[in-house]
């Protein structure tokens, strides 16, 4: 789906583990993977493959962005340092993963408010349904594709060298 070029994704900021403001705008002309992440999910092990996408395509411009989340099943329950830890000591996860997020209801971050409208999942639903949704964002932000928690990193390869082609 197309958005504005002027705001787009870029309007927005959010808090690093550390409380301090990162603003999306310096990631223009980057390719975003933006997850929502939970450190003891069925899906946790996929910080592997997303820790693979930032090392393989990271020099081409891929930015891969992890958001905590603890709305589905308290699966993210430990503090913003005990995630850091827990991702770069089990997954040796070295891309940002920022300060935890709610990614539905009334207290959800607006950038998942932006990013869910911009790419609706099964049947027009704008709701993240659980841990490990992933949105693909254009290095221009024009385009949002939205993957499954169940569509591993791996298989998003084609899509993100095909966006880190296009200028």
């Amino acid at each position: 789906m197309s958005t504005n070029k002027e705001t787009g994704i870029y309007q927005f900021s959010a808090f690093d583990a550390k409380g301090k403001s990162v603003d999306l705008k310096q990631f223009k002309g980057k390719v975003l993977l933006i997850a929502n992440t939970a450190s003891d999910c069925g899906f946790t092990p996929q910080y592997k493959g997303l820790q693979v996408l930032h090392e393989q395509f990271g020099q081409e411009g891929l930015v891969v962005l992890g958001f905590p989340c603890n709305q589905f099943g308290g699966q993210e329950p430990g503090s913003d340092k005990e995630i850091q830890s827990f991702c770069e000591l089990n997954y040796g996860v070295t891309f940002p993963v920022l300060g935890k997020v709610d990614v539905n209801g009334g207290n959800r971050h607006p950038l998942f408010g932006f990013l869910t409208e911009a790419a609706p999942g099964l049947l027009g639903s704008e709701a993240i349904k659980w841990n490990f949704t992933k949105f693909l964002v254009s290095r221009d932000g024009t385009e949002v594709k939205r993957f499954a928690p169940q569509d591993s990193p791996e298989s998003m390869s084609k899509l993100i060298t095909k966006w880190l082609a296009e200028s």
